[in-house]
This record gives structure tokens, C-alpha cells and sequence, in this order.
């Protein structure tokens, strides 16, 4: 009975160690982990854009800021997303990481929008759900960010005007 007991103890005291060494792991990795959220994210995007809309309807970020002109631009960091292409997007389009398009979370398919990062402009159609990760307010094609140099960071501050 002393042996059995044993046993359960070693198995539960190896179990705990298995899940704080997972925990860790996935502490240290948050970025990896982001950049494999923001992949995740267009292969299952009808599921968590379905998910999201429930959260929010206003088609401004919490994390958005708006500009002067009356609620028609919004301001937020925006990251970009590219290696997808050929799959379909939640408008039902395929996508293309060198058109000049991007994803919102809420703003109607087809909305045009000039997205200016450090002086460059762009003009984008919105044909995708997204980005999920916090903070972020647009996530663009790849073609559109090598259009206004966010291709080299990653993410960086836009401002975005509906056209």
C-alpha cells in the first residue's frame, strides 16, 4: 500500500513539474508565440472573427484613438501578415500578400482607407478579419507594408482615414 501511494505522489509531483516547465516556456516565448497567434489567425479566421464580433461592434479599437476629423480616421499600431497567401480570407477572396489590402476587426468589407506610417501612405482595401493580438488595429499585406516601410519592425504606429 506505502509503494502504491509512492507511485501517485512521483506521477503527481512530475505532472506539476511537466506544466510550470510548459508555463515557462510559454512566458519566455510570448513573441513566438504572437507571431504564431497572428499565423493561426488566417487559416481559423472565421471562427475567431465570429469570436470577437460578440465582444465588440464599434468598429474602432478599444486601443484606437481618433483624429480630428470627426470619427472618419483612427490611429493605433499595426502589424502585417503575408505568409498566407493563397488561402481564403474572411470575405471569401484569396489572398494575396502583395495587394494593397489589410484586416480590421469590424470595418465592413471593401472599405478603403489611406493607412500613413512615418510620412508614407498607402491605400488599402479591407477584405480580412483581424489582427487578434491586443493592441493592434490593423494588421496589413505584406505588399502594403513594404509600401509604407513597416515591413522592417514588424509593428509601428499608423494612422488610418477613411476614404
Amino acid at each position: 500500500m506505502l509503494h502504491i501511494n509512492n507511485a501517485v505522489l512521483g506521477t503527481l509531483t512530475r505532472s506539476r513539474t511537466a506544466l510550470a516547465l510548459i508555463a515557462a516556456t510559454l512566458l519566455v516565448g510570448g513573441s513566438v508565440s504572437e507571431a504564431s497567434a497572428k499565423s493561426r489567425h488566417h487559416r481559423h479566421h472565421s471562427h475567431h472573427a465570429h469570436a470577437h464580433k460578440a465582444k465588440s461592434s464599434n468598429w474602432l479599437d478599444a486601443n484606437a484613438s481618433t483624429g480630428p476629423s470627426g470619427g472618419r480616421s483612427f490611429a493605433g499600431r499595426a502589424s502585417f501578415y503575408g505568409n498566407e497567401s493563397g488561402s481564403k480570407t474572411a470575405s471569401g477572396q484569396r489572398f494575396n500578400q502583395n495587394a494593397m489590402t489589410a484586416a480590421h476587426r469590424s470595418l465592413p468589407f471593401g472599405t478603403k482607407l489611406r493607412v500613413t506610417h512615418r510620412g508614407q501612405s498607402v491605400v488599402v482595401t479591407i477584405n480580412d478579419r483581424g489582427p487578434f493580438i491586443k493592441g493592434r488595429v490593423l494588421d496589413l499585406s505584406t505588399g502594403a507594408a513594404r509600401a509604407i516601410g513597416l515591413t522592417g519592425a514588424g509593428v509601428g504606429h499608423v494612422t488610418a482615414e477613411l476614404m
